[in-house]
């Protein structure tokens, strides 16, 4: 069975909408998609909508796909990321943490574009930036820097993460986000299965995993496209160490710059992934 169950789509910093990231999924040969949309699930519905129109006309294998999100924190100064599975999204305190990432996200946005405006004399408009992203989608850093550039602020995306998008510009605002406690007890009380995202780009991973069941975390993602088999063997040595279960997935946001391969699916995730996902969904059920 090949699975993905870390994607991005044009609702937040992802170049394909979700009816072409489930024709990408479905060329791949995949069998189980979760589509994780920094801080919404408006990519769901319409993923589902599509694969239920165009599966039965072109006789294609099903494809199943996962309810999915990933929620992106702030603690101790470490970005720190976490995916929820199988989750009620209708649940009330899952749509206000959605509500309340979005408005800090765009107050973020705007109180950096005054300050471009003010100290570096790039003028750029909030719309210009929310027409980036799918209507209602997350805008980021990623859609920051892209206007930074088109704007001629920079000479390329990369420059105006260097010069702008980082805690030691004098233009940058850091994001108040809720705290990852907040996001794994809020996943994990509306039915869905908080994973740690990963990981190796957090030094204190463990530490703060371990604090992290305290609320409800249920999962290490230990197959990353980033993580040498090194690391995949490290974070599944303590995902068994706690009992937690193991995911994996893509993180795929675009086509390989250089040659345009769809990297989705290609990452490495053992077939028994999505079971023990499965089992775990079922056991919080019955809890």
């Amino acid at each position: 069975m090949k699975i993905d169950l870390h994607i991005h789509t044009t609702y937040s910093d992802g170049v394909y909408p979700p009816e072409k990231v489930v024709d990408a999924a479905i060329e791949a040969g995949l069998d189980a998609i979760a589509i994780t949309d920094h801080d919404n699930v408006l990519s769901y519905p319409k993923a589902k909508a599509y694969i239920e129109k165009i599966l039965p006309k072109n006789g294609a294998k099903p494809l199943i796909l996962i309810p999915g999100i990933e929620i992106n924190t702030i603690y101790k100064g470490y970005e720190v990321h976490i995916l929820g599975y199988y989750m009620n999204m209708e649940n009330s305190d899952f749509q206000k943490v959605i509500k309340y990432q979005q408005n800090a996200r765009l107050k973020q946005t705007k109180e950096i574009l005054k300050l471009l405006a003010k100290k570096e004399g790039i003028k750029i408009n909030i719309e210009d930036i929310k027409n980036t992203v799918a209507q209602g989608g997350s805008i980021g850093r990623p859609h920051l820097a892209k206007a930074i550039c088109q704007a001629g602020g920079t000479a390329s995306v990369i420059e105006a993460y260097n010069k702008y998008i980082n805690n030691d510009s004098p233009v940058y605002v850091q994001r108040k986000t809720v705290s990852p406690h907040e996001a794994v007890e809020t996943i994990y009380d509306a039915g869905g299965i908080p994973v740690f995202a990963h990981p190796y780009d957090v030094d204190i991973a463990e530490t703060l995993i371990k604090d992290l069941m305290n609320y409800g975390l249920r999962g290490i993602e230990a197959y990353h496209r980033k993580h040498s088999p090194a690391m995949v063997e490290y974070f599944s040595t303590i995902a068994e160490k706690y009992g937690l279960i193991m995911t994996g997935g893509s993180d795929f946001h675009a086509p390989h710059p250089t040659n345009g391969n769809i990297i989705l699916g290609k990452s490495f995730i053992p077939e028994w992934v999505y079971g023990k996902l499965t089992e775990e969904k079922k056991r919080l059920d019955m809890a």
